[in-house]
C-alpha cells in the first residue's frame, strides 16, 4: 500500500515559489502544488528574530517520492536551510489518492 504525504515548505518570493512548484510538478515529484501567499512568518535564524513575507508551497505526493522531493527542494531552494515538513495523509477519497499515485508514478525512475 502506498502512503500519501502532504509536504510543506516556504520561500521568500512569488516568482521563486512558481519556479519551484513548476520544477516539482514537471519532475512528477508531486501530483499537485498549491502556492499560498503571501504569508507572514516569524522565526529565529542565527540568534535573530526574523519577520518575513513568504509564499508557502503545499505538495501532495507519495512516500516513495519523498526522498527525491526533499533533494529537489534542497537543491533548488534559495534558503540555506529550507523548512521541509511532511505529514501523512491519513484519509482521502479513493479517487483522489489514486490520482496522486498515478501522477507521481508517471515519469518516475522506478
Amino acid at each position: 500500500m502506498t502512503d500519501f504525504m502532504q509536504v510543506v515548505t516556504a520561500i521568500d518570493n512569488e516568482e521563486a515559489a512558481v519556479r519551484l512548484a513548476h520544477g516539482i510538478t514537471d519532475a512528477r515529484l508531486a501530483a499537485a502544488v498549491q502556492i499560498v501567499g503571501p504569508i507572514r512568518s516569524l522565526y529565529w535564524w542565527r540568534g535573530e528574530l526574523v519577520d518575513a513575507r513568504e509564499w508557502q508551497l503545499v505538495m501532495k505526493t507519495t512516500s516513495d517520492r519523498l526522498s527525491e522531493l526533499e533533494a529537489y527542494i534542497k537543491e533548488n531552494h534559495s534558503y540555506e536551510t529550507p523548512g521541509i515538513e511532511a505529514m501523512e495523509i491519513s484519509w482521502g477519497s479513493r479517487e483522489y489518492l489514486d490520482w496522486i499515485t498515478a501522477e507521481t508514478r508517471t515519469g518516475a525512475s522506478s
